[in-house]
């Protein structure tokens, strides 16, 4: 099975998932694999509105507002 060789140059691709937009960012040098791919991930991102949203509140409140972001463990190590 032959490979495509990949044109030079980058583009960022975004699909809606079910927790929000999952992104994909690809630099290509012309080879036949990519020279960087980078995610961006839909918790990760809305995960840092977090501080802001507790600020002054308790701590069963941070709790209970972590809890309503679903959040997704694995996404959160970038």
């Amino acid at each position: 099975m032959g490979e495509t060789e990949i044109p030079k140059g980058e583009v960022y691709h975004a699909v809606e998932g079910g927790n929000g937009e999952l992104g994909f960012y690809l630099i290509s040098d012309g080879g036949r694999t990519p020279y960087r791919l980078h995610l961006r991930r839909p918790c990760f991102i809305y995960y840092q509105a977090f501080a802001e949203m507790i600020k002054g509140g308790m701590l069963s409140d941070a709790i209970l507002t972590m809890s309503s972001m679903n959040v997704i463990a694995g996404e959160l190590d970038a």
